[in-house]
C-alpha cells in the first residue's frame, strides 16, 4: 500500500493512501500544536470529504483502537519499540 505525502505550506503535513475500495483517507499533521485532522473521502467524489479533528491524546487512543499498541511502543520519548507482547520486526 503506497502511502503519499503532500507538504502543506503554513498548514502542516497530509498523509493519505485510498482503500481497496476507492475511498481516500488520511491525516493531515499541523505545525503548531500537536492537532490532527482525520479526513475521509468517497471514491465517487474526491472533493466531497470529512474530517475530524483530534488532540494527540485523542490520536493515541484511537491509535490504540486500531491495534497500533500490538506492534508498536509510544513512551513519550518518540523511539519505536515492540509492545510488550507483540512480535518484534
Amino acid at each position: 500500500m503506497d502511502i503519499e505525502r503532500v507538504s502543506l505550506p503554513g498548514i502542516g503535513t497530509c498523509r493519505t493512501f485510498t482503500s481497496a475500495t476507492g475511498r481516500r483517507v488520511g491525516v493531515i499533521t499541523h505545525h503548531a500544536g500537536s492537532r490532527r485532522d482525520l479526513i475521509h473521502s468517497s471514491s465517487d467524489d474526491p472533493d466531497a470529504s470529512c474530517s475530524l479533528t483530534l488532540n494527540r491524546d485523542e490520536a493515541i487512543a484511537l491509535a490504540g483502537l486500531l491495534g497500533i499498541f500490538d506492534i508498536v511502543n509510544t513512551d513519550g520519548t518518540g523511539d519505536q519499540k515492540p509492545a510488550a507482547g507483540a512480535p518484534a520486526r
